[in-house]
């Protein structure tokens, strides 16, 4: 066990505009602690009497200033947690800081440069490099990315954040076992084998964070973010494994609403972030102080998920992030009141090692064995795992004829054996459940399970009646549906027919204008064909529809997809949805080009090094100074290397410009599709309703409601009953004329007969209905018989 207070250090944000001198000062003596002093200048605004404190004095265990680099960083405050952990320990390392005080900067890193990289980074470089080198144990790495944005948990590492919107993703929540373990539910763990999956892990969840800009930060994130890494070590058979998680946090800055003026959904943020900030300084103070029985770790999530970093078993480090310009000296002084709190808290790190269940089952059964060895050697008969059938009967009859025995002293004899010991209590307990008496208590079952089944068939068959009523209703509607669509091409044939007709008689032709005539037989000849392809197209149409819906019972699901199809703003939503694909390969594409230029600018700084040094090596051997003339080699090393770190720069400014993009594209899908559904619940409840009002069977054409159609539907479909109306003039047109030809008539009454008969049932959109149906075919019949009777007057 090892007990230790939490580790502060202080990093001092480099200031944008040269400041003026005496703000700050840093105290680095090698005898005493290493102080940061900041210094407030008296303002002659207050007066000249003003007991304004000047000076403030904080204590940390390191101070780094301005000009501190990331691999310091590292190298003073990470690489120390991170060998703890490869030892066995729990590890946390958390920054805090008022917003834009470079709290991600010292987490996560910077894009601009590969110097630039982070604590997460180069924890993971450095980890995976101690597993390579370690072969005398065998090492087990997970890796999970903890989103809380306002108050609620998220998995980054989720796939489904690429499709989804983030209120449509599973929020991770909190689960305590008896002995206030905390479990996260719906959080995704990965196994990461080598550097490279683990960075690449890193650039997904960064892609998914909530990231927006304010007047303090032009991309301030708006969430706490935990980045854990959990390790398992074992050594080859033994049965002890050693657990160890290290969690990186980086903590979302708070900000005073007042100075920033934010409002909207930035405002929202900000109130859940200084929050949720509020109560871990509770838990603070709370553990800072001697004899308090009730630390407050369930008031956020954050502070439940931190349970063990704060006063448990872990090793914690934190780093105080400060700004100090003058606009920004009270945050940083509170950030440091913070850190002081903080170092008073002592935690109680364990090495975490357990026995392996597998090899402890294995143990276990061993033993039993040789125990059960050991009985018979002493019994000396060696006894099976059950009893034989000749043993259950024997022991059967003895328990007869003891309860036979009218003998209040008698016993029943089984010898020491439990397993007959224990089948004798199941089968005494087996008679005497068969010789209950159920005389009373049958009779009062059977009632009541009249009455229950009485009630159940009651209850089914009203179930039962409204399901048939909302069936009727949906067919209805559908009906509905059809019957205006009919209506529709019937009124635009009609239409056709009249203006065909005019146009006809307003043409100049040799005959006079009372009796025209003309060749028609051809142009009859292509508009039947045509006629006859239309229905074909509509009638196979509809069958595939049918036929995709047949394993759907309801007609409402049937009617949305044509509610959809005709909707103006279905081919936007599935534009937007293949942009989206695009926009997600291209970020994964991204992220994979990202690491191939990081893994390609370390092999460039290596060999730029191992040339240098056989330079040096070579100068040295041939005793002279370093050679006036530049190494060409190592120049074209260095410019192929500030050529990747440019190619690195952009792909990585790109891959931020993507997830705007993205972000941007899903808003869009999920405001069209909430619209789409609301317009279709508007529509399906006003023709349910209808329906009621004026049942179906009363309905005629001239009382149906149009069905909601957009501009894009209706531009789609007027092609084919355009196409339907001309087909159908040439059919059904009566002739103007009273002197035709006897051929052509008995031509065209001919081709009328053999029409009806022999056209296709399929040709004839149907319901399934066979009422509906049956009308529809007397509808047809009756006016084709119309139309002949028209053209032979």
């Amino acid at each position: 066990m090892v007990k230790q207070t939490i580790q502060i250090f202080a990093r001092v944000k480099p200031t944008a505009r040269k400041q003026q001198q005496g703000i700050y000062s840093v105290d680095e003596d090698e005898k005493l602690i290493p102080s940061l002093e900041i210094i407030l200048p008296r303002d002659l605004a207050d007066g000249f009497v003003n007991n304004k404190r000047e000076s403030y004095k904080f204590k940390f265990q390191r101070i780094f200033d301005q000009d501190a680099n990331q691999e310091t960083i590292f190298e003073n405050i990470a690489k120390p947690v991170a060998e703890s952990v490869l030892a066995g320990y729990n590890g946390t390392i958390f920054a805090y800081g008022q917003t834009g005080s470079g709290k991600t900067f010292t987490i996560t890193g910077g894009a601009e440069r590969y110097s630039d990289r982070g604590i997460i980074p180069r924890t993971l470089s450095y980890i995976f490099e101690q597993l390579q080198k370690d072969t005398s144990k065998i090492y087990t790495t997970h890796i999970s990315y903890l989103e809380i944005y306002n108050e609620c948990g998220y998995d980054l590492l989720d796939p489904r954040h690429e499709a989804s919107s983030l209120e449509d993703l599973p929020k991770v929540t909190i689960l305590e076992d008896p002995d206030q373990n905390i479990h996260l539910k719906n959080l995704s763990l990965h196994q990461a084998t080598t550097e490279e999956e683990a960075l690449n892990l890193l650039f997904l969840g960064d892609t998914n964070r909530m990231i927006a800009e304010t007047p303090m930060n032009q991309a301030s994130t708006r969430s706490h973010c935990i980045f854990t890494i959990h390790l398992s070590s074992k050594e080859p058979g033994s049965a002890t494994v050693r657990h160890a998680k290290l969690h990186l946090v980086d903590l979302a800055g708070s900000e005073r609403v007042a100075k920033t003026g934010v409002g909207g959904q930035l405002l929202t943020e900000a109130k859940y972030i200084n929050l949720s900030l509020h109560y871990l300084e509770q838990v603070i103070i709370a553990l800072s102080e001697k004899h308090r029985s009730h630390i407050p770790y369930r008031n956020s999530m954050m502070t439940s998920v931190l349970r063990d970093s704060l006063g448990g078993n872990c090793m914690t480090t934190m780093i105080a992030t400060l700004s100090l310009e003058k606009r920004n000296i009270d945050e940083s002084i509170s950030t440091c009141r913070f850190a002081q709190r903080v170092a008073l808290i002592k935690n109680e790190a364990v090495l975490n090692e357990e026995i392996d269940p597998r090899l402890m089952i294995i143990r276990l059964q061993k033993e039993i064995q040789e125990l059960k060895d050991e009985l018979a050697i002493v019994t000396g008969e060696q006894r099976p795992e059950a009893l034989t059938e000749a043993e259950l009967l024997q022991l059967e009859k003895l328990i007869t004829s003891f309860l036979e025995d009218q003998d209040p002293e008698s016993r029943l004899e089984v010898g020491a054996d439990m397993r007959k010991i224990h089948h004798c209590f199941h089968h005494l307990k087996k008679l005497l459940n068969d010789k209950k008496i159920h005389g009373e208590s049958t009779v009062s079952s059977e009632i009541k399970d009249q009455d229950c089944q009485e009630q159940l068939k009651e209850e089914e068959y009203k179930k039962l009646q409204d399901l048939l009523q909302q069936r009727d209703n949906e067919i209805n509607i559908l009906v509905n549906m059809l019957k205006k669509e009919k209506k529709k091409a019937q009124d635009a044939l009609h239409l056709s027919s009249v203006d065909r007709n005019e146009f006809r008689h307003s043409q100049s032709s040799p005959f006079p204008p009372g009796n025209p005539e003309g060749p028609r037989t051809s142009s009859s000849a292509s508009i039947q064909a045509q006629d006859a392809s239309t229905f074909g197209y509509r009638s196979t149409l509809l069958q595939r529809k049918t036929g995709m819906r047949e394993e759907m019972s309801l007609g409402r699901q049937e009617a949305f997809e044509i509610f959809k199809r005709d909707h103006a703003d279905s081919v936007t939503i599935a534009d937007n949805k293949q942009i989206l694909k695009q926009r997600f390969a291209e970020a994964k594409a991204l992220g994979e080009n990202i690491n191939e230029a990081r893994s390609k600018i370390g092999r460039l700084k290596e060999e730029i090094t191992q040339r240098h040094l056989q330079q040096v090596a070579l100068g040295i051997s041939e005793n002279m100074a370093e050679p006036s003339m530049p190494d060409l080699l190592e120049e074209k090393l260095r410019s192929q290397l500030e050529e990747e770190k440019r190619r690195y720069k952009t792909m990585f400014i790109r891959l931020k410009a993507l997830k705007v993009e993205i972000e941007h594209l899903q808003l869009l899908m999920d405001k069209a599709k909430v619209k789409l559904q609301k317009e279709f619940e508007a529509w399906w409840a006003e023709e349910a309703t209808s329906l009621q009002v004026n049942p179906p069977a009363v309905k005629s054409f001239s009382h149906m409601k149009p069905f909601p159609q957009t501009p894009g539907s209706q531009h789609q479909r007027s092609p084919l009953l355009s196409d339907k109306s001309d087909v159908n003039t040439g059919k059904i047109l009566p002739s103007s004329c009273p002197i035709l030809h006897s051929q052509e008539q008995t031509r065209t009454s001919a081709s009328l007969d053999d029409s009806l008969p022999a056209r296709p049932t399929s040709s004839i959109p149907l319901t399934g209905d066979s009422q509906t149906d049956s009308d529809i075919l007397a509808f047809i019949k009756a006016r084709q018989s119309i139309l002949q009777k028209k053209c032979f007057q």
